[in-house]
């Protein structure tokens, strides 16, 4: 009899290397010619929300720049980034924030099983809570679903990790 294998479809991110995105980000923000003397703040909540405070739209949209290239040179999507609308602020400021995406919610859940279940592929899918758990007697099914949701990554509006690999 063949031992079943499985891995599980997550969508997180790493909580430290954030941090140390938006650390740089306040770093440039201080040393940058146009955004020094701007009153210009970023602030990481919790690891719930990404704060950004600043004079006018022009900076906010700058230090936006600053924050996704920061987060992509870390390895970071910035799928995870779900932007809130820009506000007011006291003193004539605007801003911003960002609310962190982590977790599959069950819709998108319900998409990935779909899409797995549509492909053919000789496996199960069930949704665990956040993640989605495939399992199949072969390995090569779920490299081929692996494969699937990678091509079809753009349809999903969060990044997904494949974790738990085992067989």
């Amino acid at each position: 009899m063949a031992k079943e294998c499985s891995f599980d479809i997550v969508s997180e991110f790493d909580k430290q290397e954030l941090v140390n995105a938006v650390d740089q980000v306040k770093r440039e923000i201080t040393s940058r010619f146009d955004l020094k003397n701007s009153n210009s703040d970023v602030v990481l909540e919790a690891d719930k929300t990404i704060t950004i405070t600043t004079n006018d739209d022009m900076k906010l949209r700058n230090i936006i720049d600053i924050l996704q290239s920061k987060m992509v040179k870390r390895n970071l999507s910035i799928k995870i980034l779900d932007p809130q609308p820009v506000e007011n602020a006291l003193g004539g400021n605007v801003r911003q924030v960002f609310k962190l995406k982590k977790g599959l919610t069950q819709e998108l859940a319900k998409k990935i099983v779909a899409d797995i279940k549509a492909s053919k592929i000789k496996v199960q899918a069930s949704i665990q809570g956040e993640q989605v758990r495939v399992s199949g007697k072969d390995k090569d099914d779920l490299q081929a679903v692996i494969k699937m949701l990678r091509g079809n990554e753009d349809a999903y509006d969060v990044p997904l990790q494949y974790q738990n690999y085992r067989s």
